[in-house]
């Protein structure tokens, strides 16, 4: 296996900026969604449903959303196998943009910020957000709320 050359080495940066500013974008509307939309009321596929009870059956209820440990819930070997699987199941069109990368926040109840966050794949992402709109831990954002 060789190294990639300057040039090849500046593409793959060059894509991971991209990669970065785009989940970036992607985190500020979503935040922005919470602030103005009761998150227990934001349907964010057209499958949330179906991907809850997926999550639901396949991690069970006692998978902490409210708080997430990276390592325990992301990291350790039997999650990331069972994290494999289950984003598996929504490739060929179900969820677009699946495997793509985007920032969670680690503690429901703040917002995004670089100690609140971690990069997960987009599945990764929907499904605890559905899980947390669905838990109402979400709903705090809400500025109409307040």
């Amino acid at each position: 296996m060789s190294l990639p050359s300057a040039d090849e080495l500046e593409q793959l940066q060059e894509i991971e900026k991209q990669w970065a500013v785009k989940a970036m974008h992607h985190a500020e509307t979503y935040f922005s969604l919470l602030e103005a939309i009761d998150g227990s009321k934001l349907k964010l596929t057209k499958i949330d449903d179906e991907i809850y009870v997926d999550f639901m059956s396949t991690f069970g209820p006692d998978f902490k959303i409210d708080v997430l440990d990276e390592n325990r819930d992301f990291k350790a070997p039997e999650m990331k196998e069972k994290w494999r699987n289950f984003i598996q199941r929504y490739e060929g069109g179900k969820v677009i943009e699946y495997n793509f990368g985007a920032l969670l926040r680690i503690d429901a109840s703040q917002g995004y910020t670089e100690s609140n966050t971690m990069f997960v794949t987009r599945m990764q992402f929907l499904t605890i957000e559905i899980a947390r709109n669905k838990a109402g831990l979400n709903s705090v954002h809400c500025k109409s709320k307040k």
